[in-house]
């Protein structure tokens, strides 16, 4: 039977340029597998906790080596020699080894980058495809991020992410040339603006406004442009951030500074 003889974390950088945490497994067999456990740049009161250093003088409080030392320390003495193919046993470990209800002592970054990387192992082992499907399934109807702000622009936006979702779309590729003739035609009414098109963390369009009303006509007037109907065949949904604008007990959503004093 495969067993898992070794489990090691390092510290990577995620696309953000940030660093994250990359655990590998490897098996008695010489099977190998890692995984990588990135994080958005706004985190939600109730998230499972990612354990970071938090020391200001070493990559600004952003290093990970604490979740790294849990995994080479704590985590593999207590994963190691365990069977992969019971994943339900592995994650049971993980949780006690915590033991906490959000994952804050062990960190949640380390718990998760283990988990994956024994399942890649274990599809390996397996002869497994990562993503197996059946005919029947189909994807899911996209939702396109098209304006940031918040913690994802560097502009007066309060508002994290302005999207839209293709209603009148009957399959994927048709949602996405809805999708594509609205975010052109945004483009070009933000550079007809005089502002930039440059886009934040997420993607969207960051064009220097502050007013959340503005960012909402334009994408009104992008989906009017592209021949489509506001709220027939495109939704505008918003994901707030909210907890990212609660402070000194109120919400602050269209102040340019988040201050309340």
């Amino acid at each position: 039977m495969s067993k898992i003889s070794k489990v090691h974390a390092r510290q990577i950088f995620d696309s953000r340029g940030n660093p994250t945490i990359e655990a590998e497994v490897i098996l008695n067999n010489n099977i190998k597998s890692s995984s990588i456990v990135p994080s958005g740049a706004s985190t939600g009161t109730f998230e499972a906790y990612e354990l970071r250093d938090n020391d200001k003088n070493y990559f600004l409080g952003k290093s990970v080596l604490k979740a790294v030392k849990n995994v080479n320390s704590i985590i593999a003495e207590k994963i190691k020699n365990q069977d992969p193919n019971d994943q339900k046993k592995i994650d049971d470990i993980l949780l006690k080894l915590d033991g906490s209800e959000n994952k804050k002592n062990l960190g949640a970054n380390s718990l998760l980058a283990v988990s994956l990387a024994v399942r890649k192992a274990a599809m390996t082992l397996n002869n497994e495809n990562y993503f197996d499907y059946k005919k029947s399934v189909s994807l899911p109807y996209p939702l396109m991020n098209i304006i940031n702000g918040g913690v994802h622009a560097n502009n007066n936006l309060r508002i994290q992410e302005f999207m839209i979702r293709p209603d009148r779309a009957k399959t994927f590729s048709d949602s996405m040339r809805i999708c594509f003739l609205i975010i052109k035609n945004l483009s070009k009414l933000i550079k007809d603006k005089g502002l930039s098109t440059s886009v934040g963390d997420e993607g969207g369009f960051a064009p220097m406004i502050s007013s959340n009303n503005q960012a909402l006509d334009l994408i009104v007037s992008a989906i009017k442009k592209s021949g489509f109907v506001n709220g027939k065949d495109v939704s505008i949904c918003l994901d707030v951030a909210a907890n990212e604008l609660y402070k000194k007990n109120k919400y602050s959503i269209h102040s340019k500074k988040i201050c309340l004093c």
